[in-house]
């Protein structure tokens, strides 16, 4: 039997004063009586609709709740634009968190999502108790992010959805994939307009942060260093994001295991059996 997928509105409040209220998509799978619940969060121009292959193939062990993080995919658009940054976001899946009823959760998150676990892992008394960094570290490199920053925030339109397929090919090294596996993973992060042509579906001011500032490293390491949870990173084989030598650092701790996807550079997508493997034996561990 096909498990249960239901779609809802958290709703949240914006870190400064003018920004007001804002709702955060959920889709969520799997028993709603489960008290068992796992977070799943996307990267920076991404949503929740992600990881839906890796939530059914979890959801008869957990409630499954996919957030579009704000300004994504079914999520609204923040008024005040400044907002849209990491305490805004961390704050949002508190509330995602919260509407869950659960006292405790296991993340998985992928670049930006994997960040925000990271930020909520390291609070005190976190409701994480074990986290998958996706493709994210301590360390986000200068070139990364420069690669990062040609992109986020352009709005272009497309004449077809096979148009917006080979656009996503062309700045996403997901690894390989097939034809069908990147027209699910695209379909849900663009909108029809009024003209007819397909939009991606997210507020381009989420790039402005990439414009405002010169770009440098960004250094994690408060965060990652507060983290006493389990941990388990992945990292795509030929990532520019997570460099190998930030990964094997991270994975000479005693709480973390690494696990490397061949042939795949930012960021895994977890798409078929044989990727969703390794998370589900480490989020399923005793101990």
């Amino acid at each position: 039997m096909r498990p249960a997928l239901r779609s809802y509105f958290v709703k949240c409040h914006s870190i400064s004063q003018e920004g007001g209220a804002h709702r955060a998509h959920v889709t969520e799978w799997g028993d709603p009586a489960n008290e068992d619940v796992l977070i799943c969060v996307h990267g920076l121009t991404r949503c929740g609709r992600d990881f839906d292959f890796l939530a059914q193939a979890l959801s008869d062990r957990y409630r499954v709740l996919c957030p579009d993080v704000v300004g994504r995919g079914e999520s609204d658009w923040l008024q005040r634009k400044s907002d849209y940054s990491y305490p805004q976001y961390v704050a949002d899946m508190v509330r995602v968190v919260a509407r869950s009823g659960a006292r405790q959760v296991h993340w998985v998150g992928t670049s930006m999502g994997g960040i925000i676990g990271m930020i909520l892992a390291a609070e005190p008394n976190t409701p994480i108790t074990r986290l998958v960094l996706n493709d994210v570290g301590p360390l986000i490199p200068k070139a990364s992010i420069e690669r990062i920053a040609m992109y986020v925030g352009v709005s272009p339109l497309f004449r077809t959805i096979d148009e917006v397929v080979q656009a996503v090919k062309l700045v996403s090294p997901f690894g390989p994939l097939t034809d069908a596996q990147w027209h699910q993973l695209t379909l849900p992060l663009v909108r029809k307009t009024p003209s007819g042509m397909w939009q991606f579906r997210y507020d381009p001011a989420i790039g402005d942060s990439f414009r405002e500032a010169p770009i440098a490293d960004v250094d994690l390491s408060m965060f990652w260093d507060a983290v006493r949870c389990p941990v388990l990173v992945t990292r795509g084989e030929q990532s520019d994001l997570l460099l190998p030598e930030t990964f094997a650092e991270m994975c000479a701790r005693p709480n973390v295991q690494g696990f490397t996807y061949a042939a795949t550079g930012h960021a895994p997508m977890f798409q078929t059996e044989e990727t969703v493997a390794p998370i589900l034996a480490f989020l399923l561990a005793n101990g």
